[in-house]
C-alpha cells in the first residue's frame, strides 16, 4: 500500500519507493547489549542529563552501524525541539555527502512545555533516523522515503532493543 505523495513521484523515485516498501525488517544477532544501553539511555532521560543521553544515544547508533557493517553516523542531541505552524520537530536525519559524515540531530525536550520526552518517543525517534540511515548504507535505496516498509522497518528494530514495547507512535 503506498502513501498518498507516491503519486506525485517519478517513476525512478516509485521504484525506489516500492523497494523500501518492501523490506520489512533488519535483523540483529545478540542484542541485549543494545537492550541494555536502551534501558541505561532510559534512565538518564529521567535525569535530564543531555550530554549523557548523547553519549548512550551516539553508542547504540555506533553499535548498529558496526553489526550492519555502515558508514558512522555522527549524533547530536539537542535540548528543546523547534517548532512553528506545521509542529515540531523531534530528530533530523542528514545523509552523508562531498566527504562528510552522516548526522543526526534528536531533541530532548517538547517544544511547548519543554519536558524531556518520554523514552520510548526519544527511542523511537532515535531509530527512525537510523532507518534513514540504513535506507542509503545498508539498503542502498538511494532516497529515503517514509514507506509502511520503512516503518515496519523501525518497529522491528524497537522491539529488538525494547522487547514487549508498546509499538504506537506517540
Amino acid at each position: 500500500m503506498a502513501y498518498a505523495y507516491y503519486r506525485r513521484l517519478n517513476r525512478c523515485q516509485q521504484a525506489v519507493y516500492r523497494r523500501s516498501d518492501e523490506i520489512d525488517a533488519i535483523p540483529l544477532i545478540d542484542v541485549t547489549p543494545l537492550q541494555t544501553l536502551a534501558e541505561d539511555i532510559a534512565q538518564v532521560l529521567t535525569g535530564d542529563n543531555q550530554p549523557r543521553v548523547q553519549a548512550l544515544s551516539q553508542r547504540i547508533a555506533d553499535a548498529l552501524t558496526d553489526r550492519l557493517r555502515v558508514p558512522v553516523v555522527r549524533l547530536t542531541v539537542l535540548a528543546v525541539r523547534p517548532h512553528n505552524a506545521w509542529g515540531e520537530l523531534h530528530g533530523f536525519y542528514r545523509p552523508a555527502a562531498n566527504g562528510t559524515t552522516a548526522s543526526i540531530v534528536l531533541w530532548m525536550r517538547t517544544a511547548q512545555r519543554k519536558r524531556v520526552v518520554a523514552f520510548r518517543t526519544y527511542l523511537r525517534t532515535l531509530l527512525h533516523e537510523l532507518c534513514h540511515h540504513f535506507d542509503y548504507t545498508l539498503f542502498e535505496l538511494g532516497e529515503s522515503f517514509h514507506t509502511l516498509g520503512f516503518y515496519r522497518r523501525e518497529s522491528n528494530l524497537m522491539r529488538q532493543l525494547v522487547p514487549g514495547a508498546r509499538l504506537s507512535r506517540a
